[in-house]
């Protein structure tokens, strides 16, 4: 585990800012209009759970772990409504506050090294969310959650799907701007081990594990304001403004860097995908997933 300085630890590319610590390991940057990105997709979560941070079953916890922390606004908020709890959040990129809770605190690190907490600091609740294309060996962060639960404790996944489809009766037509995208950054993705549309697969994963009662939630969102249903309406919209955002962020290093695109190319392509993102007629929606396990024993409070 280490700390570090923002100054120390990013670099620049294609106008957007990027970690250094472990080049490459996360493709995606960690510029200011990344973080404000990220903190959208913390609403359109706690919109789509109805205010819930977790759809585990916790109580309790002592010992909490966010990995892949962003820019730590999930775990503020469980440190927030869990005052007795501890909450650690890591990352690769040092962008968390400086003044935060006294219950919360975070560390630069690399979820996907070998974890170094000692035994009698293992956690109640492990959290992970929007990690889909950061994660090279899925099964290998799974046996580390396992090991350092505690008993009892639970370990949660919540993932959007990172594929596209349309609610017209013959779905998103294959010449769209859409769909060529999604198509190759999903091929992008493979291509460095690390594939993006990875969250329908993962509930499996889980429920091979070692994990017991586990459970999965898939709710399917709309992506712009064209359903009729209020609720609806409005998740949409901030989705489709998330989008909005996103897509540059999400293109940039797959296109440039993986399939060697020039940056003018690509910026024609983001902006095709930006408008049709941006159009209701097309009735573009995807899927959220929710997943969670409990290792196996029982502590009390969980």
């Amino acid at each position: 585990m280490l700390t570090m300085s923002i100054s120390s630890s990013v670099m620049d590319y294609n106008g957007r800012r990027y970690h250094r610590f472990h080049d490459g390991e996360y493709i995606f940057p960690n510029d200011e209009k990344e973080q404000d990105r990220l903190d959208m997709l913390h609403h359109i979560y706690l919109l789509i759970q109805g205010g819930s941070l977790s759809t585990a079953p916790i109580t309790s916890p002592n010992r909490v772990l966010d990995i892949g922390a962003g820019t730590g606004i999930w775990a503020l908020d469980f440190a927030d409504q869990f005052p007795e709890a501890e909450v650690l959040g890591i990352d690769l990129s040092p962008i968390q506050p400086n003044w935060v809770a006294p219950n919360c605190r975070f560390l630069v690190d690399d979820l996907e090294a070998e974890w170094a907490y000692p035994s009698h600091q293992h956690f109640d609740y492990i959290h992970q969310r929007s990690m889909a294309g950061s994660i090279k060996d899925w099964g290998a962060l799974y046996s580390q959650a396992f090991e350092n639960l505690v008993p009892g404790g639970w370990f949660e996944i919540q993932e959007f799907d990172v594929w596209f489809h349309s609610q017209h009766p013959d779905g998103l037509a294959e010449d769209s701007a859409v769909m060529r995208w999604q198509k190759l950054i999903d091929d992008a993705s493979v291509q460095i081990g690390k594939r993006l549309n990875c969250a329908a697969e993962l509930n499996t994963r889980l429920e091979k594990s070692e994990f017991e009662d586990v459970r999965c939630q898939v709710i399917k969102v709309p992506i712009g304001v064209w359903p009729k249903d209020l609720k609806l309406r409005l998740l949409g919209f901030y989705l489709q403004n998330q989008m909005s955002d996103a897509i540059e962020a999400v293109t940039l290093a797959y296109l440039t860097r993986v399939l060697k695109w020039t940056e003018q190319e690509t910026k024609v392509l983001i902006a095709h995908v930006r408008n049709e993102f941006n159009d209701n007629s097309t009735h573009l929606y995807t899927y959220c997933r929710f997943m969670c396990g409990r290792k196996p024993g029982r502590k009390p409070g969980l």
